[in-house]
């Protein structure tokens, strides 16, 4: 199945939309109910679960990609202030701490209020910004919690950029 089969074939239901476009990318999923799914992805630094759920009385389609990092109580208020830095940066969606677990993730939410649908180029262009935005700020957030940087440091490292890799 195409994209263009799955746009002309839009389901009412934007986690059936998700489902499909995992479907079509080869990534792993697991459907735990009908509103939710989470696709288990790659990244260049972690592993990512990238949670989708449709929540039904404020119309809007929930992101939240999680990754393997807690942070410790220690390290906490720095890690805030790395938080707010990184936030400041970023044109879509954010990242928070789960305050019930301690772990680092990044949010966003795309309303579909008044009867609106979801695409799949959304959907995946959601997919593609939680991604990078990890891949692009999980080296901050272990500076910080495992080298003992401030936010601030740690900001600066995660912005410098290199030509190539090693």
């Amino acid at each position: 199945m195409s994209l263009i089969e799955i746009e002309a074939d839009s389901p009412a239901n934007p986690v059936d939309l998700v489902e499909q476009l995992a479907a079509v990318r080869d990534w792993s999923f697991e459907r735990s109910a009908e509103d939710e799914i989470t696709l288990s992805l790659n990244n260049r630094w972690t592993d990512c679960h990238v949670s989708f759920q449709w929540m039904d009385e404020i119309e809007a389609l929930h992101v939240a990609c999680a990754f393997d990092f807690k942070v410790p109580d220690s390290r906490r208020n720095e890690v805030l202030k790395l938080l707010a830095l990184v936030n400041e940066q970023m044109w879509l969606g954010h990242f928070d701490i789960w305050q019930q677990e301690g772990v680092v993730m990044f949010r966003h939410a795309l309303v579909l209020a008044g009867g609106a649908s979801a695409s799949d180029r959304q959907c995946e262009a959601i997919v593609d910004a939680a991604m990078e935005a990890v891949d692009r700020y999980y080296p901050a957030f272990q500076f910080v919690v495992w080298a003992g940087k401030t936010a601030r440091e740690a900001m600066d490292s995660a912005l410098f950029e290199t030509a190539g890799e090693a």
